[in-house]
């Protein structure tokens, strides 16, 4: 690994996946610090309180709180799953597209899916925000190469 992250935002409601997913991320060493949402909504919340330092106090749908924000750095990644209940990969892509520049910049975004479906891998190249779309779990592969393309020295 070239550089170590400061944080690596999981996005799936898929406990035994994020399970997996984590395992590799803590094996690779590759960031201070691995956050789970669980859902698309606690994850946009999750990156509303990172911004939230000059704004004060914060509360959100899914009880994230500014106080909290020294447990919630900004992600310089964020793994996102297609298929979730209630708000999926989809709606999440179309709210955070619509956030300030701030709040997403810098940030890699890849999607993680099982999804079979060619339709999903063609709309993702229409999104400009996603850098990527591969299977799960992730591989400790995948993570090299990405590391190499979007965070090397």
């Amino acid at each position: 690994m070239n550089r170590k992250l400061n944080c690596i935002l999981l996005i799936d409601d898929d406990e035994p996946t994020n399970f997996l997913n984590k395992m590799t991320l803590e094996q690779a060493n590759c960031a201070q610090h691995i956050r789970i949402a669980q859902s698309g909504q606690e994850a946009l919340d999750y990156l509303h309180v990172c911004d939230a330092v000059a704004a004060g106090p914060v509360s959100t749908t899914s009880g994230w709180v500014a106080e909290d924000l020294s447990h919630r750095p900004r992600p310089d990644l964020i793994f996102l799953d297609i298929n979730m209940p209630a708000m999926d990969g989809w709606e999440f892509l179309e709210r955070y597209r619509s956030l300030p520049g701030k709040q997403k910049a810098d940030i890699v975004l890849i999607m993680l899916t099982t999804s079979l479906n060619p339709d999903d891998a063609s709309k993702i190249r229409t999104i400009p925000e996603v850098s990527g779309f591969w299977n799960k779990p992730l591989s400790q592969d995948q993570l090299d190469k990405l590391m190499e393309k979007y965070f090397s020295s």
